[in-house]
């Protein structure tokens, strides 16, 4: 059973162009870009992405992606730069990327408010479940990022009831979405060993090595 369900075809009517791309190539509509649609604009953003990497002509999928460009559906339902920046450092932590890891370290500390409380977060990130500086709310968005960030993934049917919880299914998506791209760049910088820019390092070595890490290959 999926833990997000996908959206009927009668709900998507204005990313038809980019569908139609999805079934001309596989020839049927994958549940994968249903679901990504509870959050408009990521099935578009997706297209491009993937069949850059694949090869496709980027003139013909721009303009498709023009044809479409739906708006942002509910962008008051966007969640906090700082939380989702903590999505991306827990999964990183959990793929092993370091330099992931910088960067999504150094983010937490640039796009908070309170920097000192998003400090002993992230001291603190692997013992989310008892630590008194995370809300219930970030106990399951850690939790499932965590867990997805396992090979083999360790996400369940449990982790999205709890996030179902505190969060809508556009921001339950917009949390999934987060955890997918960064899939995509820990399996990037840690294949390519993309060397560390000094800021993240400073920060790093300041900040992260007393959990343990280590520049490695990334100097």
């Amino acid at each position: 059973m999926a833990h997000l369900p996908p959206l009927e075809m009668h709900e998507l009517e204005e990313l038809k162009p980019i569908l139609a791309m999805s079934e001309a190539t596989m020839g049927f509509i994958p549940n994968s870009m249903r679901t990504m649609a509870h959050m408009r604009q990521l099935p578009v953003a997706f297209s491009v992405l993937f069949g850059t990497v694949m090869g496709a002509d980027v003139n013909v999928l721009m303009e498709n992606m023009l044809k479409v460009a739906p708006q942002q559906n509910a962008p008051q339902e966007n969640l906090p730069a700082d939380l989702l920046q903590l999505v991306a450092y827990c999964v990183s932590i959990s793929a092993g990327c370091r330099y992931c890891q910088a960067h999504t370290g150094h983010n937490t500390a640039r796009m908070s408010d309170a920097p000192d409380a998003q400090a002993e977060k992230r001291a603190q990130v692997l013992l989310y479940d008892t630590a008194d500086c995370f809300s219930d709310a970030e106990r399951a968005v850690i939790a499932l990022a965590l867990a997805a960030g396992e090979v083999p993934n360790a996400a369940t049917q449990h982790h999205f009831d709890a996030l179902s919880e505190h969060f809508s299914k556009r921001q339950i998506t917009q949390i999934t979405a987060v955890i997918s791209a960064f899939g995509f760049l820990n399996r990037w910088n840690d294949t390519v060993a993309t060397a560390l820019e000094a800021q993240p390092t400073e920060f790093a070595q300041r900040e992260l090595s007393a959990g343990g890490w280590q520049l490695g290959k990334h100097g």
